[in-house]
């Protein structure tokens, strides 16, 4: 039988075991290579640590954004290595305290989160630092690149203004893609409707302005061309498109176009060069260039014979307009640059015709000739026909018609004292 001192000694000692579990030192001793093993691991991670940290610091000098990304992510991941074993130790070896366990390891875990969460904040601090460096380098790429394209359309605008020369033509004319089969029946064509739409299209501004100046629409049409019988008022509009086709296209026949020039070259590819060095520029851009240039000079031609003196007294209060272009000028006006858009058509279409050999033949119809469907289109559908025999007469010219060797291009025409089918 114990005596009562060392039960009571068993007791307490029983009692301290229940309260707390047994010290890390105690279990580590009874098992030495586990302490050593795990001893072991927080060194081998620190040493990580500090590697990945050494090549963070190395990646900074010279700045390398990628191997900074890596080293990085080494270090979080071997924070988290030393966060896993903090961990186990506490799981598995908790220390006695003086308050209540549960609120000592909640504190330890918001302590930990905080670290971690500085340890994040810095890492988007970075994160976001380089996204603003990105951002910059590619607002100063683009940049370059807006540069470049302004330079490259100059520099094509400059080779286009210049056309090829004989010698260049002969050497490369296929491999520019300059080949005379580039000139076919259908290129042609499609060049007519340009020029027959821009007709209609300058028209437009034409009428409204003299809509607001209070011109008389039908007496000035009846001047244009007398006694043409109308199917309806709003036909009127073809007298203008007439008018400014007659004078447009007045010395289309002959190479130079009527303008007087003392070097003019007639060698069919340099037409064509012509034709291609502006058929996709902005006419006033080419003005802006060379204002004297073969173009500039047939602008300043028809402009006045297109625009009356007495229309531009109605429209402006003055001429001087009128006096700039015959002057030399070529003034930026919207109605200015509405006539070169104008010009530019009929100017292409010339050097078109003049490219082909032989070279593409214009005709005329006038006003009182029998409709002829081979030769003619009516610019107004639902036309009704007599019954009698007596054909319908040309009122009107609107656009005229082209030979190209034995293929016609029917001109357009507006016949007097039809009927329209509403």
């Amino acid at each position: 039988m114990l005596p009562t001192g060392s039960k009571d000694t068993q007791l307490r000692e029983s009692n301290s075991q229940k309260v707390h579990p047994q010290p890390m030192e105690d279990s580590m001793k009874q098992n030495p290579e586990a302490m050593e093993a795990f001893i072991s691991k927080i060194f081998t991670n620190i040493s990580s640590l500090k590697s990945a940290y050494i090549q963070l610091q190395t990646a900074h000098t010279p700045y390398d954004p990628e191997k900074i990304q890596v080293a990085d992510k080494l270090i979080i991941s071997e924070l988290k290595n030393l966060s896993e074993l903090k961990h186990f130790y506490r799981e598995n070896n908790p220390k006695p305290v003086s308050g209540s366990p549960q609120d000592s390891h909640l504190a330890a875990e918001i302590q930990e989160q905080q670290s971690l969460l500085r340890t994040y904040e810095v890492m988007v601090k970075k994160f976001q630092s380089e996204i603003q460096n990105k951002d910059s380098e590619i607002r100063q790429l683009q940049q370059q690149i807006e540069e470049a394209n302004q330079k490259r359309v100059k520099l094509e605008k400059n080779l286009k203004l210049r056309g090829l020369s004989m010698k260049e033509s002969e050497g490369s004319g296929e491999a520019n893609g300059f080949f005379p089969a580039d000139m076919t029946p259908e290129l042609f064509v499609s060049a007519v409707e340009s020029a027959f739409k821009a007709i209609h299209d300058f028209s437009k501004p034409l009428i409204n302005m003299m809509k607001a100046a209070g011109w008389d629409l039908g007496a000035a049409a009846d001047s244009i061309e007398p006694n043409v019988v109308y199917a309806k008022r709003a036909h009127k509009k073809y007298a203008f498109e007439s008018h400014i086709c007659q004078r447009m296209f007045s010395g289309f026949q002959v190479e130079n176009f009527s303008i007087n020039l003392d070097n003019l070259t007639v060698n069919k590819e340099s037409f064509f060069h012509q034709y291609l060095a502006l058929r996709e520029m902005d006419p006033l851009d080419v003005l802006g260039q060379n204002p004297d240039s073969v173009f500039g000079k047939f602008c300043r031609s028809k402009y006045p014979v297109v625009v009356h003196p007495k229309m531009e007294t109605s429209f402006f209060g003055n001429l001087d307009q009128r006096n700039y272009v015959i002057g030399g000028g070529h003034p930026r006006t919207p109605f200015y640059q509405a006539f070169l858009k104008l010009a530019k058509s009929i100017w292409l279409l010339h050097r078109l015709a003049c490219s082909f050999d032989p070279n593409v033949k214009i005709f005329q119809v006038k006003r009182g000739s029998e409709y002829s469907e081979v030769y003619m289109a009516s610019v107004v559908n639902n036309l009704i026909m007599d019954e009698t025999d007596e054909k319908p007469k040309v009122g009107l010219m609107v656009m005229p018609g082209f030979w190209i060797g034995s293929i016609v291009i029917r001109s357009r025409v507006y016949l007097s004292g039809m009927k329209v089918n509403e």
